[in-house]
């Protein structure tokens, strides 16, 4: 497949876009989705198609993706196996008035994949399975108060935090207006630092007895310090609390098990979505089955979380990804991409180092942070001209190989450089042509 189009432009999207912001509040259903997110006005904003590791968009250009779908794609746009799969059960229908099998199917499947996973329930989306963690937990210990360290999705349970001004400007991003979250929420959640111990040792300590469930994301880009996780399932131990792992980011990327077998920590309940289904809507709830029991007698319900297409989505995928070891093989292409770029770095004189997980990878850029946006929207924006598109870090999928990696070099190569002479002559913001890119969100667990 071309890598991209001659003629880059996305005059055609942006026009669209335009249109969107007079009928959508905010343009899009998925902030990470906004032109503002990328470079506005260079990087692409509207697909019409997707093939393995590319996407094309509403203007003709062609991109290897490195959103991967925002983190969905685990094994590829349009994998024939998983599509054939859904396609053939659409024939036999998605919902019904009754069950279905694959109900059961699919939980039997979680259940002897995931180590915590005794009982599961379903969802349609993270933001969702993490809202329905947290009424298990809070049902399943009759106490109300939440402590959580990450991101976890929009719902009033976690956004009730920032009732408190400013308590998630580093688990999500700065400035959060809360508008329409009920004052009466104020103290039910409350967040604590990544990686300190004794931060969440002293919240426990203070809010004794009170507090339901610790819902955090075990890690992103980055490994978790040594023995912190198991110190953190010690404290929710003997503080009698569950420990909830939200796994909707990492997914089955580091291991077809999640990352539970990663770090050897065991919590007491986990949230998958996301890479759970290849780009198809779903999610799920897994945990212990004294936790999740109790969910039994809880109103936790609704008709679409069982429709057969997330449920074959679901199973075909998690199957898929054993079958091929998708793990060992992002883990070998993230290890490529990282030595790659590293290589392209030195040689342009960049600034600029490739670290991270090798199956989440980011870049660095050793420079001072009141130029950190400028330059970081000057690479996204040089790198789509060139046919990449995506932030300043990697998610990766399994239809991505060497042709990705070599073309991304080649383009970095370009994009390096000319970073470096921006720098070098002091006015970055010349060189900038696209909107200067807003705050991603600020992931406190990298």
């Amino acid at each position: 497949m071309p890598a991209h189009s001659r003629q880059h432009n996305v005059d055609q999207q942006m026009k669209l876009y335009k249109r969107a912001c007079e009928l959508i509040p905010g343009g899009t259903q998925l902030i990470s989705r906004r032109p503002s997110r990328f470079a506005a006005g260079i990087s692409p904003v509207y697909a019409t198609s997707a093939q393995g590791a590319y996407i094309t968009d509403l203007d003709g250009n062609t991109y290897i993706d490195w959103v991967s779908g925002i983190g969905a794609i685990i094994l590829g746009y349009c994998d024939p196996v998983v599509d054939a799969a859904v396609k053939k059960q659409i024939d036999s229908g998605t919902i019904y008035s009754i069950n279905h099998e694959l109900e059961v199917e699919l939980a039997e499947e979680l259940v002897a994949t995931i180590p915590c996973a005794e009982m599961v329930r379903y969802a349609k989306g993270g933001g969702d399975a993490c809202a329905i963690a947290v009424r298990i937990a809070r049902g399943a210990t009759d106490r109300d108060k939440i402590l959580f360290c990450g991101y976890h999705g929009w719902h009033d349970w976690y956004l009730a935090a920032n009732l408190s001004p400013g308590s998630l400007d580093s688990h999500l991003f700065p400035q959060i207006d809360p508008t329409g979250v009920p004052q009466c929420l104020a103290g039910s959640a409350i967040p604590f630092p990544y990686g300190d111990t004794a931060a969440l040792e002293q919240l426990l300590d203070l809010h004794s007895g009170e507090v339901a469930a610790i819902m955090m994301e075990p890690l992103r880009s980055e490994m978790p310090p040594e023995g912190y996780l198991e110190q953190v399932r010690r404290l929710a131990t003997k503080h009698n609390v569950v420990l909830i792992f939200d796994e909707v980011s990492t997914g089955f990327r580091a291991s077809a098990a999640g990352v539970q077998t990663v770090v050897g920590t065991i919590p007491d309940m986990a949230v998958f979505a996301k890479s759970i289904s290849n780009g198809y809507a779903m999610g799920a709830v897994v945990g212990k089955r004294d936790v999740m029991k109790p969910a039994a007698r809880m109103f936790v319900s609704s008709t679409y979380w069982s429709d057969t297409i997330g449920l074959r989505a679901a199973l075909t995928t998690l199957r898929e990804i054993r079958r091929r070891d998708v793990p060992t093989k992002l883990q070998q292409l993230g290890r490529h991409l990282k030595t790659t770029l590293n290589e392209v770095a030195a040689e342009t004189g960049c600034p600029v180092s490739c670290v991270g997980i090798d199956t989440h990878p980011r870049l660095e850029f050793d420079i001072d942070a009141s130029l950190t946006a400028q330059v970081t929207t000057l690479y996204i924006q040089e790198m789509a001209k060139q046919g990449c598109h995506g932030y300043t870090s990697y998610y990766l999928n399994a239809a991505q190989g060497d042709t990705e990696v070599e073309q991304t070099a080649n383009a970095a190569r370009k994009t390096f450089s000319l970073i470096v002479q921006a720098l070098d002559k002091g006015n970055v913001d010349q060189f900038v042509e696209a909107s200067q890119q807003e705050d991603l969100f600020h992931r406190l667990v990298k």
